[in-house]
Formats: C-alpha cells, sequence, structure tokens
C-alpha cells in the first residue's frame, strides 16, 4: 500500500498545517491552472466538509467550512454569533475599519489596473495586467489610527489589545508603526456582502474624507463606528 499523498491530498495537507498559502506557492498555481487537479482537490474537501476559499483581488488562498457542515460544527452560538474566532464586538469594529481602509482602496486600484504612483487619466488602464495585492494595498499608519478611531475603540490599550488578535489571526501584518493588509483580510471577508454595508453605511462619510486626504496625509478623520457581521466561516 501506497502512503504517500497524491497532489491534491499534499496542498491540502499544506493548507491544514499553515492556514493559508500565497497564490504563488508552485502547488496552489497548478492547482489554479489544473482544471482536473482543482477538481480534485474541492472533491476531497467536500467530503470532510470544507471549501477552497480565494479570490483573484488577494495573494493567499485558504480553507472554510462548507455551508452544509457550519451548524454540526459551530452549533447554534457560533452561527448566531458575530465571527467564530471569539473576537470581541470592539475587535470586529476594528476590524471593519482596518478592512474598509485598506481593501476598499486596494481593490479600487486593481479594478482600474492603476498602481498607486500612476496618473489618474493614464489611458488604457484596462489592458494592464491587475496588480497584485501587495503592491496596491494601502499601508496604515497606527498613530493616525489611534488619533482618528481610539475613542470609538477602547483607546490605546483596547486597541493594541485587538490590533495583537487581529495580526494573530492574519488579518493584518505589523512593522512598527505601519499596518499593513495580512494574508486573510481580503480572503475571509467577503466584499460582496460587506462593501455595501459600508459605502452606504456608517462609514460612508469617512472613505469620502479620506479619499480626499490622500492628497493631504497629515490631516485625519473621525467617525463613528457600527461593527458589522464577520464569519470567517461563511465568507
Amino acid at each position: 500500500m501506497n502512503d504517500t499523498p497524491d497532489d491534491a491530498g499534499l496542498l491540502i495537507a499544506e493548507l491544514l498545517s499553515r492556514k493559508y498559502l500565497p497564490r504563488n506557492h508552485p502547488r496552489v498555481r497548478r492547482a489554479l491552472s489544473d482544471a482536473e487537479l482543482f477538481a480534485q482537490v474541492e472533491q476531497r474537501l467536500a467530503q470532510v466538509g470544507l471549501r477552497w476559499l480565494d479570490n483573484i483581488y488577494a495573494d493567499h488562498v485558504c480553507l472554510s467550512l462548507l455551508p452544509a457542515a457550519q451548524a454540526s460544527v459551530l452549533g447554534e452560538s457560533g452561527l448566531n454569533g458575530n465571527n467564530n474566532l471569539d473576537l470581541p464586538r470592539d475587535a470586529v469594529a476594528l476590524l471593519v475599519v482596518v478592512w474598509a481602509l485598506i481593501v476598499l482602496p486596494k481593490r479600487e486600484r486593481q479594478t482600474s489596473r492603476v498602481e498607486p504612483e500612476a496618473p489618474q487619466n493614464e489611458m488604457f488602464a484596462s489592458s494592464k495586467a491587475m496588480p497584485s495585492a501587495r503592491s496596491v494595498s494601502p499601508v496604515l499608519s497606527y498613530k493616525t489610527l489611534l488619533e482618528d478611531y481610539g475613542n470609538q475603540l477602547g483607546k490605546k490599550t483596547r486597541l493594541d489589545t485587538n490590533l495583537k488578535l487581529l495580526e494573530r489571526h492574519g488579518f493584518i501584518l505589523r512593522k512598527q508603526d505601519d499596518i499593513a493588509e495580512g494574508p486573510l483580510l481580503d480572503v475571509l471577508l467577503n466584499y460582496d456582502v460587506l462593501a455595501p454595508r459600508i459605502l452606504d453605511g456608517a462609514l460612508t462619510d469617512v472613505l469620502a474624507r479620506e479619499q480626499v486626504q490622500q492628497a493631504q496625509p497629515n490631516h485625519s478623520a473621525e467617525a463613528p463606528l457600527t461593527p458589522a457581521h464577520v464569519s470567517p466561516s461563511e465568507p
């Protein structure tokens, strides 16, 4: 009997052990280009209640529960909660704010095929390859985040605690004063569900001011926050 896993099994095993993988990983790249292999991966995952998660705007892929398995695995309390990672409400609010300030402008740059330093009126932008998430994803300043949203998010102590939680779960990356997109920020949170709630909801004015302030980075904006439903198992 041969106990050596095949390509589909190795990819699934690595995803389970590492939680996520970059899209340029050799096995991920092959699965995304080989329809037969990808079908095998999806079939194997479905047999144990899991599914493949990725989108062309994110640089990483991961796994999630199938809807049919969620009730049995998470139970009623998990399904009715605002998340299944045991994040406190102010951490969920922080996650939504960070997502809005990073993912929304990143998606706009990706769909318009415009690099951050490119002229806004550049011709034939749509004919270019879509820029990677890493190349166009905004980087937030911790000091600015604290100044603009600290009062609404529990002030410095709570903000620091919750940023550590978000970093631990792969939603953000931190380097000194910089807060950048983590590998799971644009994978586990469903853009099609969350974006309309934010763009048409409490953060509309904040995001509008953020766009104006891109040309005036020394200014800051303030606005009340409303936590949104975030369920990594149901993106």
